[in-house]
């Protein structure tokens, strides 16, 4: 049976899936990944739910425009390479959206379906064609690069916006060139994402693609440092900054800057990139800590507190200042840090991080608080309960509240104009104030999601390509590269 003999109330009776997962028990003490994937039989059955209906909202609720009806469809007819073919077509890393991705509040928002009952899990089968394309590793599969055009591109940075960026421009002939600070590719999706949601060999794969592209990777080049920006404006027909929000948004609070306090950024990077806790011989090891507390509650706070579980913690805590209905964290990575035996301590707020006679941390002093009206962001505002403080034990704190702008870049371009959080300002097709120079990513918007970042990517990549098109906005320079 194909999904098309189905009538829309025989598609309708279908059960969603559920996701197949590794033990809890078993998962809290390994990095393995948590979410097993489906199986062709239940990635069917699953795509079979599909109403395929005309108005498409869930095309509409995609930052980057996949074509879900079509690849879907694909599934349901059992003809995976059609469906590969689809995504990587519109999606530059459809297996690491199909596993990071909020599709909760995002195209499954947004399926017919779910105004009823449950919508179809795009996610899941996203993850499924895509994980079929990379086992199966067909030439068929692969996108293939056009004719070069003569023009040439930097692009600063090697994370999602980044990535997408270069594997749109890439396939309209323009010959790319990444250059990444870091020694390695991925940006955020490799430092800031655990094994266990996101596996290492996943990124290395999608990024492998951009190479059969003709994409070129420069690691170890720090823009502002290493490489100025004027330099490469001098030297590529066009350039697109995407190199992230990596500055940690600070506590304010006494005793931050005690041995054992964390930024996320910092705690993440030695255990994703450097194998710290993970690898006895690490350069760069990490505090395990008996007893461990994350402040914040989005998903880089419960990356934190879950590795914090997995490097041994007895005792591993979040502390959130609002309640568990206002946390911007995807309702899967809560549920699944509840099974891993993850405390959350709601409306809390951290005022002290408290320290013992030699600097080590011993604790968090914590404010109880209560909701008040909505803010700007339109959860409610937390309030402080009047003489509500207690202490929790902690040897280490991990401050997961956000990031920033890193002025590295930025601070050596002075025409390159800026909002009031230092971050790059851009018009709708992602061109920044100086010519040829585009940006996006959260550079542009601060800390958010990757498939927001890969929607800047491709909307740049866009507009770039008709300045470089336009035979009087580009010299149609030759390729160099700025790094010798």
């Amino acid at each position: 049976m194909t999904g098309k003999r189905l009538t829309p109330k025989e598609r309708m009776a279908i059960p969603r899936v559920q996701m197949p997962e590794l033990d809890a028990g078993q998962r809290r003490v390994n990095f393995q990944e948590v979410n097993l994937g489906l199986s062709e039989r239940q990635a069917i059955m699953e795509a079979m739910r599909c109403l395929q209906c005309q108005s498409k909202p869930c095309v509409e609720g995609c930052p980057v425009g996949i074509h879900i009806p079509l690849f879907i469809e694909a599934i349901a007819e059992a003809d995976f390479l059609r469906a590969a073919r689809v995504l990587q077509r519109d999606n530059a890393l459809p297996a690491v959206c199909g596993r990071v991705c909020p599709q909760e509040v995002q195209c499954e928002s947004s399926c017919v379906l779910g105004k009823k009952g449950e919508p179809v899990a795009i996610g899941h089968l996203e993850r499924f064609a895509a994980d079929w394309a990379l086992l199966n590793d067909s030439k068929s599969v692969r996108l293939q690069a056009p004719p070069p055009s003569g023009k040439s591109v930097a692009i600063i940075g090697c994370g999602p916006a980044g990535i997408t960026a270069a594997a749109e421009l890439a396939v309209k002939g323009h010959a790319v060139t990444i250059f990444e600070a870091l020694h390695d590719t991925g940006g955020v999706l490799r430092y800031g994402i655990p094994e266990f949601r996101l596996p290492k060999r996943i990124i290395d794969r999608e990024v492998s693609r951009l190479a059969g592209l003709g994409v070129r990777i420069e690691c170890n080049v720090v823009v502002g440092k290493t490489v100025t920006l004027r330099r490469l404006r001098e030297e590529f027909d066009a350039v697109f900054i995407a190199n992230g929000a990596g500055l940690p948004i600070m506590l304010g609070i006494p005793g931050e800057n005690l041995k054992g306090v964390y930024s996320a950024n910092e705690y993440l990077t030695r255990v994703n990139l450097m194998g710290a806790g993970q690898d006895a011989d690490c350069a760069t090891p990490i505090i395990r800590g008996h007893s461990v507390v994350v402040i914040g509650g989005g998903n880089t706070a419960m990356d934190c507190v879950r590795v914090a579980r997995r490097l041994g913690a007895g005792r591993a805590m979040l502390v959130y200042r609002r309640s568990e209905a206002e946390m911007p964290a995807r309702v899967e990575e809560v549920q699944h840090a509840k099974e891993e035996g993850i405390e959350m301590i709601l409306l809390t707020a951290p005022v002290e991080v408290l320290g013992d006679e030699s600097g080590w941390t011993r604790g968090l002093r914590c404010q109880k608080m209560m909701l008040g009206e909505p803010d700007a962001s339109g959860r409610r505002r937390p309030v402080p309960v009047a003489g509500e403080i207690h202490d929790l034990d902690a040897d280490v704190v991990i401050n997961a509240l956000g990031t920033r702008a890193n002025p590295l870049l930025t601070a050596t371009e002075p025409e390159l104009k800026l909002n009031r959080w230092k971050n790059i300002e851009i018009d709708g097709d992602g061109a920044t104030s100086l010519d040829g120079v585009f940006a996006g990513g959260d550079i542009v918007r601060g800390g958010a999601t990757v498939i927001l970042a890969m929607g800047d990517g491709k909307r740049a990549a866009s507009a770039m390509h008709a300045y470089l098109t336009d035979a009087s906005s580009s010299t149609g320079r030759p390729m160099a590269s700025a790094v010798q």
